[in-house]
């Protein structure tokens, strides 16, 4: 296990987070759950801990009660994705019961943020001419999901 990786806090979600982001990433797992004991604070029984590998990356949920830290936009996880189907299909998953947000920013049904980003995006916005940067810049701030072929036509309009 890597020295850092994030730990994030939930009301009393944990276990039923970490099912849902297993099921969407490929390569993700329950890895392991801590349950509380009759010594509290949670009820007995309850998912303590969530050991979880998000396509890889370990990561662990805590149910840590009522919640006094909420999840903010400060924090993030960023999904790279080779094509627009991957982007359609993360920002369907993963909208559910969310909500959009802009240039490709979301909110999970946890409150949690998400950057559903396509690979093509570095290309289209990092390409020497400035000015085709720049109208895909544009484009993409007046999008929630990002659409590959609108930023490519942006770059490309007169």
């Amino acid at each position: 296990m890597p020295k850092i990786s994030p730990f994030l806090w939930f009301d009393d979600q944990a276990e039923e987070a970490a099912a849902f982001y297993a099921g969407i990433f490929p390569n993700s797992r329950v890895v392991s759950i801590s349950r509380y004991t009759d010594a509290g604070p949670g009820a007995p029984g309850r998912a303590m801990t969530v050991q979880l590998e998000l396509d890889g990356m370990p990561v662990t949920f805590l149910n840590g009660g009522p919640v006094h830290y909420h999840f903010t936009e400060a924090f993030s996880f960023s999904v790279m994705c080779e094509d627009q189907a991957e982007v359609d299909r993360y920002w369907a998953a993963l909208t559910e019961g969310g909500e959009e947000s802009q240039c490709g920013w979301l909110k999970d049904r946890y409150g949690f943020s998400w950057q559903i980003v396509p690979r093509a995006l570095t290309e289209i916005i990092g390409q020497p001419d400035r000015a085709k940067a720049r109208r895909a810049m544009e484009a993409m701030f007046q999008m929630k999901k990002l659409d590959i072929a609108r930023l490519r036509e942006a770059a490309d309009a007169a």
